[in-house]
């Protein structure tokens, strides 16, 4: 009877370590990394006595390798990895803490290097052996947004400081603008008028060349405002974006001498006044870029409304844009016209066509109507605004 109940209970004993052994296989096989078992022997030497069935799949080594060899881990680490893992390592044993370490792993056989984290739990045993428990992941892809996140800012941070400078050197062609064109003209109109008052006040006549002089001042203070305020705002913009920018293909034409075409199928469109300066300073740009660079002969500009978006493509036949002028530190022209669109809840995509010669610019924005306008509308009949 005895060993009837001690062979139900040995029974019901190796149930159990059986349904615990199924319920720990299926934790391990649902976490995405590879869970260990790791010892460090008292002469400092490591032994993985467990490895979960994600060991290949995270570190290209099967299983049975790694257990058989712990060394073949730390060969495809990098010297520096292998250096700060080996300390983390001495450090969690002495101190029995918390193992945290990442680092650069090369996978071989598929040409590939990973970044991987290992966090363990770590106790001593009764032989003076150190045991780790804890899991290996890949934090790649991590790594890779943390490092893009990083490089956003940079970037953001060294636009932001060149924007700055521009603001800056704005302000002070500016200020040089009003101090020696119209603080000059000021000061001739108040240096005649004052001799036309002592004249008068004398009983001596005020000549016509005094009069046609000060006359021919005061035209060159209009001109110079309307010059200072143009280069604030282009007054182009007041006639709407169509013409703004059918202005602004012509007058390039007129000053390069380069072939230049303006097409849109939008006959009568009003839109924000914010996007209609925003579009008109991504073309503005591009033009510049492409006098300046691209050793082009032909130019196209063209401004479509599709539905409810509108798309500005500026096209030319010059040298093409490489791919790293997209991501050189000083290209702020490029990076400046991919902030207009982002502003404007659009995007803005640079392509070379087939065989690299080129460069095409894409605008394409959410139409924003001007307030107030109902009567926002585009024809369909397509024309073609050139250079005489």
């Amino acid at each position: 009877m005895l060993s009837n109940s001690a062979e139900l209970q040995s029974n019901r004993m190796n149930d159990a370590l059986h349904e615990s052994e199924r319920r720990f296989s299926a934790i391990v096989s649902s976490i995405p990394g590879l869970v260990f078992q790791m010892h460090m022997t008292v002469d400092a030497q490591l032994v993985f006595t467990y490895l979960s069935e994600g060991c290949e799949a995270l570190l290209g080594i099967s299983a049975n390798k790694l257990r058989t060899n712990s060394s073949c881990l730390f060969d495809a680490m990098e010297s520096e990895s292998v250096n700060q893992l080996t300390k983390k390592l001495s450090a969690s044993a002495r101190e029995l803490k918390r193992l945290d370490w990442e680092g650069r792993i090369w996978i071989a056989d598929w040409q590939d290097m990973k970044w991987v984290n290992i966090r363990a739990t770590v106790r001593q045993l009764l032989d003076g052996a150190v045991q780790w428990d804890g899991i290996m992941l890949n934090i790649t892809q991590s790594k890779q947004e943390k490092h893009e996140i990083e490089q956003a800012k940079r970037d953001l941070q060294a636009l932001t400081a060149h924007l700055n400078q521009v603001k800056e050197q704005e302000r002070v062609s500016i200020a040089r603008e009003i101090h020696d064109d119209l603080g000059g003209n000021l000061t001739a109109m108040k240096f005649g008028l004052s001799t036309m008052i002592q004249q008068v006040s004398a009983g001596a006549p005020v000549s016509l060349e005094q009069t046609t002089m000060l006359q021919s001042i005061i035209d060159q203070t209009f001109d110079a405002v309307h010059r200072i305020s143009g280069n604030l705002r282009p007054n182009i913009l007041d006639l709407g974006l169509v013409d703004a920018l059918a202005w602004q293909v012509d007058q390039f034409k007129k000053q390069l001498a380069i072939a230049s075409t303006f097409t849109t199928n939008c006959d009568d469109l009003t839109v924000d006044s914010d996007q209609s300066m925003a579009l008109f300073r991504i073309c503005q740009e591009a033009l510049s870029n492409i006098a300046k660079y691209a050793q082009a002969t032909q130019v196209r500009v063209e401004l479509r409304q599709l539905e409810s978006q509108l798309q500005l493509t500026i096209a030319d036949n010059g040298v093409g844009l490489a791919p790293a002028d997209k991501i050189k530190p000083n290209s702020f022209g490029l990076r400046g016209m991919q902030e207009r669109a982002a502003a404007m809840q659009g995007e803005l995509l640079m392509t070379c066509p087939l065989g690299g010669q080129g460069t095409i610019i894409s605008v394409t924005v959410p139409l924003q109507p001007s307030i107030g306008d109902d009567n926002v509308r585009a024809s369909h009949l397509q024309f073609t605004r050139t250079s005489s």
